[in-house]
């Protein structure tokens, strides 16, 4: 199984795209991974926020193969502890699906169409978090979920 990362925009820190790349590094180890970014919107300043989801919606939706399992980070999905999470991957990948697509949306969410397209959806908090910071969190998350999955010593209980 490969795991994708979709998010739109890109990451303006150095100092996150550093951590997110020493994750992305590590999970090399378990399962191929990559990160896809869409670049955001530009001239968005006489959108609505709905055109503006929808413009992103289908930016999206061309990125993803037939076969993908779409799966959304949205505030109104799932929670998960970590070890919850490496069950839920484990699932996945036993399932034999190809390809995973965890998606974050940009600053105003999903479109309708991105919704309908998704076999999922998964909160990382009830807080509100900068899409850069949601792409270090998750990239952390994964590599945690396949350390716990290899009983390494990497999360404590």
């Amino acid at each position: 199984m490969t795991i994708k990362l979709l998010a739109i925009g890109k990451t303006d820190s150095s100092q996150l795209q550093e951590l997110i790349e020493v994750y992305q590094k590590r999970l090399q180890h378990y399962i191929n991974f990559e990160i896809e970014l869409i670049p955001d919107l530009k001239k968005t300043k006489n959108l609505s926020e709905e055109q503006q989801k929808d413009k992103e919606g289908q930016l999206i939706l061309k990125k993803l193969a037939p076969t993908d399992v779409l799966i959304l980070f949205d505030e109104k999905g799932k929670h998960f502890t970590s070890i919850e999470f490496s069950q839920y991957l484990q699932k996945k990948m036993n399932s034999g699906i190809k390809q995973v697509v965890f998606l974050i949306g940009g600053p105003y969410g999903f479109s309708n169409d991105v919704y309908a397209k998704a076999s999922g959806k998964i909160s990382l908090s009830k807080m509100t978090f900068s899409h850069q910071m949601v792409r270090l969190f998750i990239t952390e998350q994964l590599y945690r979920a396949f350390t716990i999955l290899k009983n390494e010593p990497y999360h404590h209980n």
